[in-house]
């Protein structure tokens, strides 16, 4: 998708926003980067951008293809893509499946077990005072969404964890948990924005039964683990591949 690359207008942790010569588009460039710990840990990976904004690509047509409403406008190079320009909520959705990380540190919730229905958790963006976890009264002192904003996040939320369930399925990766951030396009619609990657997803490869071997995601950043880089290739070739090949309703993926 050719665009005339505007100033930048932000940047964060791993990601450049650049203005563009249309009022309601933007470039999302995405760096090196990789970040963990609220960026207490810090490394810069090559080729980490060009992988997740490809990764993300693939994620957001599939979810359109799904009824699900994107800020994903098209590529604007390997590792940038044109996104619609939007009001960010500043909130951080967490869709958990599976058990691991921060909830079995806060919980005597066991590692590994399977949560049924997947667990909904919001936080509020916030990296000075950590990303804390909202109970439904705070956010509603916060006023930042309405309640009935706040359903049809949650039910966007669930409905893009299903698709996704599925499709990583049929290549053979577990979705543990996921984020999701989502902000107000123009019209004042709810679109899922930012990435969705290895970066912001726990993926486990199926294929493979060692604990640490099957981690395909950021947690290998995280856990000194070394082969990043080679883990979001991996996901990036199998949803390739599964892009060629005939399916089902989620096949669009």
């Amino acid at each position: 998708m050719k665009v005339h690359q505007g100033p930048l207008l932000y940047e964060g942790k791993a990601k450049r926003i650049f203005q563009t010569d249309h009022p309601e588009q933007v470039v999302l460039e995405f760096k090196d980067d990789a970040t963990a710990f609220n960026a207490l840990k810090h490394s810069i990976l090559q080729g980490k951008g060009v992988l997740n904004c490809q990764i993300s690509a693939h994620i957001f047509e599939c979810l359109e293809k799904n009824n699900v409403s994107t800020h994903y406008l098209g590529l604007a190079g390997n590792n940038s893509m044109v996104g619609q320009k939007i009001d960010v909520i500043p909130l951080e959705i967490v869709i958990r499946n599976i058990a691991t990380g921060s909830l079995c540190k806060q919980t005597p919730i066991v590692s590994e077990k399977e949560l049924d229905p997947p667990l909904l958790d919001i936080y509020y963006k916030d990296d000075n005072l950590g990303d804390p976890l909202l109970t439904e009264a705070r956010l509603k002192l916060l006023g930042l969404i309405t309640d009935r904003q706040r359903e049809e996040i949650e039910e966007i939320a669930r409905k893009v964890n299903s698709i996704l369930l599925e499709f990583f399925q049929t290549i053979d990766l577990t979705l543990v948990d996921f984020k999701l951030e989502m902000g107000f396009n123009n019209s004042g619609k709810i679109l899922v924005a930012d990435e969705i990657s290895p970066d912001t997803c726990r993926l486990w490869d199926q294929r493979l039964n060692d604990p640490e071997k099957r981690i395909l995601d950021k947690d290998r950043f995280r856990k000194n683990l070394g082969g990043v880089v080679e883990g979001y290739e991996e996901i990036l070739k199998r949803i390739q591949g599964a892009s060629g090949k005939p399916s089902n309703a989620v096949s669009d993926c």
